[in-house]
């Protein structure tokens, strides 16, 4: 959810926030470059919070279609990140790190676990951010070329027409094609004998093969004709404002039926709400609401999200007070919330809290690091192994830094 969505009214609820709406926030809560400005007031949720589920977890108003898999959501109301601004938050969100070039999570984790269909990519990225880090995002770094996402359409464009570019060749037949990669994969198979070590030539080499034959799978893939009506309802498709989203999430569901191991489903740059903070988020969760809880219905229907892990979440969080105009929140890396589903994670339960205002995370704060080290976990790997030698050290995804957050893993 790209903007960084606000958790205060989401899916951190603060009843003092409530009683002391309108108030001045005590500037002993207020540390040098924060965000918050002096004599800044505390905003209330203008959404109610309502118990969900025999679990009872508290969920805004906002989220209603969500709402209905409480008991499958492991909220952590407890998080905490790096950088004030977007293009920092995003990329530790994406890649571990804030300023250096570092492989994206989904690189690693293909990495780390090979892909389970020889025709599609291992990680796909469906309309993915052109701002904050573009294809940083979803690149590899200095990992060999093939462990790098496939994007799916773009940013803000209709995804009703997106295709995997390149994916057909309209002036020469496969036979044709296939003599050509063959001298040319002979080519460059020669330089890597002379070369004896050259992981980049390695993943080009293995892309080309890649890119071959996926021109048998991938347009039927990205083809939702196929789908029931039925199916395209559940998503909100041919619907609004849901169809665009929708469209992202069935696709993801059928690329992860298809064996393709990370798919990042990227809502537009919408979250950011310094102002017009009412119209404007129930305007995203409209969007995005109805198409997450198919995308969960779904994959629990088809037996799938007990092994498919599902992550929720933005970059950042929101401050507890006013901007622009007592109708918005500003940027808070301090303290704020993702939801996991499905793969292995404790369903109906919340872990860590945020103060009484929901300004900073108070209690079993999970950093960016531990996050990623958590998730890396569920799905098979120790993060303090998973390393790749790079100009004379070892790197990993959570670099030096990072622990399992055991009590989420049921």
């Amino acid at each position: 959810m790209h903007g960084g969505p606000s958790h205060l009214d989401t899916f951190d609820p603060k009843p003092l926030l409530v009683r002391d709406n309108g108030k001045l926030l005590s500037q002993d809560k207020v540390k040098a470059g924060d965000l918050i400005a002096p004599n800044s007031k505390l905003l209330a949720s203008k959404w109610d919070f309502q118990k969900h589920g025999q679990s009872g977890l508290e969920i805004s108003s906002v989220f209603p279609e969500v709402a209905r898999f409480a008991d499958d959501l492991c909220l952590i109301r407890s998080m905490h990140t790096n950088g004030q601004d977007h293009g920092q938050a995003v990329l530790r969100l994406h890649t571990g790190a804030n300023t250096q070039l570092r492989p994206s999570v989904g690189s690693w984790l293909i990495y780390g676990l090979g892909t389970e269909n020889q025709n599609l990519p291992g990680f796909v990225t469906i309309s993915p951010p052109l701002v904050n880090g573009g294809p940083q995002n979803y690149g590899s770094a200095f990992l060999p070329a093939v462990y790098q996402g496939t994007p799916i359409g773009r940013e803000n464009a209709s995804l009703s027409e997106a295709q995997i570019r390149h994916i057909k060749n309209t002036q020469l037949s496969s036979e044709m094609q296939r003599e050509q990669l063959d001298l040319l994969q002979q080519i460059n198979q020669e330089h890597l004998r002379q070369a004896k070590l050259d992981s980049q030539l390695e993943g080009v080499i293995e892309s080309y093969e890649l890119a071959f034959r996926m021109q048998t799978e991938a347009p039927k893939l990205t083809d939702l004709s196929s789908e029931s009506k039925a199916t395209l309802e559940l998503y909100g498709i041919d619907q609004q404002p849901t169809d665009n989203f929708g469209r992202q999430c069935l696709l993801a569901r059928r690329l992860a039926q298809r064996g393709v191991r990370f798919i990042q489903v990227n809502h537009a740059f919408k979250w950011d709400q310094y102002m017009n903070l009412k119209r404007d988020l129930e305007r995203n969760c409209l969007e995005v609401d109805k198409p997450i809880a198919a995308l969960l219905y779904d994959l629990k229907s088809l037996g799938l999200l007990k092994d498919t892990l599902v992550l929720w979440g933005g970059e950042f969080g929101r401050t507890p007070t006013a901007q622009g105009g007592a109708d918005g929140r500003d940027h808070n890396p301090h303290g704020f919330a993702v939801w996991l589903a499905g793969g292995g994670v404790k369903g109906g339960f919340a872990y860590g809290a945020t103060d009484d205002y929901g300004y900073r995370a108070l209690e079993n704060k999970v950093h960016m690091h531990d996050l990623h080290a958590t998730l890396l976990h569920l799905l098979g790997m120790d993060h303090t192994k998973l390393t790749y030698r790079y100009a004379g050290r070892d790197y990993r995804l959570t670099d030096v830094h990072g622990n399992v957050v055991d009590a989420i893993v049921s």
